[in-house]
């Protein structure tokens, strides 16, 4: 899937991007049909949690997203990533009994 990662007031290591890469592209097993996402990561300087993940991926017809806060960014793309893979099976589903 094609994806845009923007961090938003610091410079991302390559690490930190081909993680969320790989951990995204695991979302084609669910449905196969998604266009592309946009993910943008921000800084917060409240409380230990101060990792935030805002993930925005598009299928036909549509925009699911999905934004988590963490301690860091892998473990707030995690959360992110489970939270669209559920809405993505919802959609799957949702989609499937339209066309039945």
């Amino acid at each position: 899937m094609k994806l845009q990662v923007h961090s938003i007031h610091f410079d991302a290591d390559i690490k930190l991007i081909d993680f969320i890469q790989k951990k995204l592209n695991k979302l084609e097993t669910f449905y196969d049909r998604l266009v592309d996402g946009e993910v943008f990561l921000r800084l917060n300087n409240e409380g230990i949690e101060n990792k935030t993940v805002e993930i925005k991926v598009r299928v036909p017809g549509n925009q699911l997203f999905a934004i988590e806060k963490a301690r860091s960014f892998e473990a707030a793309t995690d959360l992110a990533a489970d939270a669209l893979r559920m809405q993505l099976k919802k959609f799957k589903t949702k989609v499937n009994d339209g066309r039945a």
